[in-house]
């Protein structure tokens, strides 16, 4: 007599999820190998657990059954995939070149070391930069200043508050024994 069907559905307690994972992975490979051994078909088979760690079988070599495969469904060769990978970084890198060197042009345009190189153009343009910069400083030390004032006169207005409640409560506490006594 056999075994009744299973409803297939997540398992929800982790530890028997893993067991579970571990008895079918094993009897999968199992299968995998037994299918190439009775039938000399070539096996291969690539199993992830739920936290990335990779089980595998081939009956021949791994490379070879999954480059079979591809060729058999018509997809790109795995080499072609590591040629645009490397053109990728090198296009990549080429980019980072450019971008480092601009980056060091204008630090040294900032810093001031190319000025013997810069004509009158370039200077002119220094100048009107270093003018902004230095408008835009004075600036937020005025806006800070201001902040700074308001935050004195807020702190001054709560503290006279603070007194004037404290007064109030002080002044009226009499009531509240004759509140409590009632």
């Amino acid at each position: 007599m056999g075994r009744g069907k299973v409803e297939l559905k997540r398992i929800e307690n982790t530890t028997s999820r893993q067991v579970t994972f571990s008895k079918r992975r094993n009897g999968l490979l199992k299968k995998a190998s037994e299918l190439s051994i009775l039938c000399e078909a070539e096996v291969a088979l690539i199993v992830f657990s739920p936290s990335g760690k990779a089980f595998q079988f081939a009956s021949h070599d791994m490379d070879r059954t999954i480059a079979r495969y591809r060729s058999v469904a018509g997809l790109p060769e795995s080499c072609n995939r590591r040629s645009r990978t490397t053109e990728f970084w090198r296009t990549e890198i080429d980019e980072m070149k450019k971008l480092a060197d601009i980056l060091e042009a204008r630090n040294k345009h900032i810093s001031g070391e190319d000025l013997p190189l810069l004509d009158m153009k370039d200077l002119k343009q220094l100048e009107r930069q270093l003018k902004i910069g230095v408008e835009r400083r004075r600036l937020l030390s005025e806006h800070i200043n201001m902040l700074k004032r308001k935050q004195k006169a807020l702190q001054d207005e709560n503290a006279c508050l603070q007194k004037r409640v404290s007064d109030i409560y002080i002044s009226n506490s009499h009531l509240i024994l004759l509140y409590l006594a009632i």
